[in-house]
């Protein structure tokens, strides 16, 4: 189970926000002039304006994540540090996810993160391939949607001397993105479904190794957690430098 950050935050900027409030409303008035505040109270003083301000940056605004497999790529590599906006697709009540206002949609294409169906407290992140509706048909890792061919282009096939990945441009209501499939398909590679009102068919755009909504199903509008728009840093390891030559929007 992964650490529920936002809960823990939450308790953070509640914990400290009584302290101060308590001391405030009961005890600084009582104490002499020069008496000094106890420790708690000043530690909880200077630490609520900061948590409180990341705590609502984190919920309604930006939420930054780090990539942790590969299923993205070659749009994503493991270590690519994102930046997802949480107020894309309407704004929510932080822990309880419940939304409070209607902003915009998921579209076709968006790279999204979200919690999947069959690990409710984990997140994922995938494109957005079938929007609710949508009928979705994968033949050899090609994608048709509403019987509309999504168009191929090749642009590397690896390692050249024997070739098993080919990397690709795979277009989407115009829009072109990265994405990668075997020469040999796996069992990923054909799939037939309708993609039932409200839920959204995701899939990882690393085709035949991503476990997605081939596998786990469709993905509840109630399991929103924002659109990733940007990469920020890479990462590789605890004992490496960071990288910025990765940084920039997301396609």
């Amino acid at each position: 189970m992964d650490i529920n950050f936002p809960l823990i935050l939450l308790w953070l900027v509640i914990i400290t926000g009584v302290i101060w409030l308590v001391d405030s409303l009961f005890f600084a008035r009582h104490r002499q002039g020069d008496a000094e505040e106890p420790a708690l109270v000043e530690y909880a003083k200077s630490f609520f304006p900061v948590l409180a301000i990341v705590f609502i940056l984190r919920s309604f605004v930006v939420e930054p994540f780090q990539i942790p497999s590969r299923s993205m790529v070659p749009t994503l590599e493991v270590g690519d540090f994102i930046l997802v906006n949480k107020y894309a697709y309407g704004l929510r009540l932080p822990v309880s996810r419940k939304k409070v206002l209607d902003i915009g949609e998921p579209e076709r294409g968006d790279v999204m993160v979200f919690f999947p169906p069959h690990m409710n407290d984990t997140y994922y992140i995938k494109r957005v391939i079938g929007l609710p509706g949508d009928e979705i048909r994968i033949e050899d890792n090609v994608l048709y949607i509403n019987g509309k061919r999504a168009s191929q282009e090749l642009i590397q096939a690896l390692p050249p001397a024997s070739p098993q990945v080919e990397v690709m441009w795979e277009e989407i209501d115009g829009e072109r993105h990265l994405m990668a499939k075997h020469v040999v398909p796996s069992r990923f590679a054909n799939f037939n479904a309708v993609v039932p009102e409200g839920h959204y068919f995701m899939v990882g755009d690393n085709r035949d190794n991503s476990l997605d909504s081939r596998e786990w199903g469709f993905v509840p509008e109630r399991d929103i957690v924002g659109k990733a728009f940007a990469i920020w840093m890479h990462w590789d390891e605890l004992f490496s430098l960071p990288s910025f030559d990765r940084a920039g929007s997301i396609q």
